[in-house]
């Protein structure tokens, strides 16, 4: 989803981007677009842009969107409603924005020494794809051949895995937005040093063995029921990712099932439905938490923040 165009709202500089994205995973995506024969040193002037806005803000991102809109003649105000229905999300925690940046290059050929370089960066964690976007005239119509030429589209599935590994470990590793764990006790039983998605995910749960339906539970917390995710009949994951997966959202896409707990013992069994909860809740976990047990579990629960 374009953000902004020509973009450059920064200090001592008057370097602009020339499209600004972002992604389903609200990822920042740098495009660089170069009409030379070669790309020039288009990744170098990709890798300084994508430095420059690492540091930007879900605030900036929808400030930004906003001028966008309004350039181009769109209705004002609904910046921040169009990013996170593009994003399949009801609210979007700082902590949940911009955790990456992608490089996207647009040109009609690349050098040797720019194919080269991308491939040794994505080596090292950088996500850098090449386009290749060659012109054609055909009469008085122009054609455009658009193929994704690093990383090979054979070789994309196998390296975003790896890359997606790799970038688990460098989050766990550097990024530390809220180390906030949870000691959730039930009828009992202690669950130790739950994060705060696996700490709404146990409760919910525990709410539905206790007679609670999804639906009532949805009504308690934030955005209701767009919360589940539901599949007629019972089945086991595999199944479930298929046939929840054509879900349409509000736009119209399918479904993300990264963005719900769809793992076989996360998964909700009611009433000859299968139910995925979202994973999507950040710092509204916690009191949503802290409701559904007041309301379905008083007396059998509770949550005790664990002290450093």
């Amino acid at each position: 989803m374009v953000l902004a165009e020509e973009y450059g709202n920064w200090q001592d500089s008057r370097r602009r981007i020339d499209l600004l994205c972002i992604d389903q995973e609200a990822n920042l995506v740098i495009v660089e677009i170069k009409r030379t024969e070669d790309g020039g040193h288009m990744e170098l002037q990709a890798i300084r842009y994508a430095a420059m806005v690492s540091a930007m803000t879900f605030a900036n991102a929808v400030e930004a969107h906003e001028k966008y809109r309004v350039s181009i003649g769109l209705e004002a105000g609904k910046a921040k409603e169009e990013i996170l229905k593009f994003i399949e999300a009801e609210e979007l925690e700082e902590e949940d924005f911009g955790n990456d940046v992608r490089i996207c290059l647009v040109s009609a050929e690349f050098s040797k020494e720019i194919t080269s370089s991308v491939l040794w960066l994505n080596e090292h964690e950088l996500d850098i794809r090449c386009i290749r976007f060659k012109p054609y005239k055909n009469g008085n119509q122009v054609l455009l051949d658009v193929q994704q030429i690093v990383p090979l589209p054979e070789a994309a599935d196998y390296q975003t895995r790896i890359k997606e590994k790799a970038s688990e470990k460098r989050k766990l590793r550097n990024f530390n937005p809220d180390f906030t764990k949870y000691d959730l006790v039930i009828d009992g039983e202690l669950y130790p040093n739950l994060p705060k998605r696996r700490l709404i995910l146990h409760i919910t749960k525990a709410c539905i063995k206790a007679g609670a339906s999804p639906e009532s539970i949805a009504q308690d917390m934030p955005s209701g029921s767009t919360r589940w995710l539901m599949v007629d009949g019972e089945v086991d994951r595999k199944n479930f990712e298929h046939l929840a997966s054509q879900i349409k959202n509000s736009r119209g896409t399918n479904r993300n099932m990264r963005r719900y707990f769809t793992e076989q013992e996360d998964l909700v069994y009611y009433k000859n439905r299968t139910y995925a909860l979202t994973n999507q809740w950040g710092m509204r976990a916690p009191p949503t938490a802290q409701k559904l047990i007041d309301k379905w579990l008083a007396g059998k629960a509770e949550i005790q923040e664990v002290k450093d």
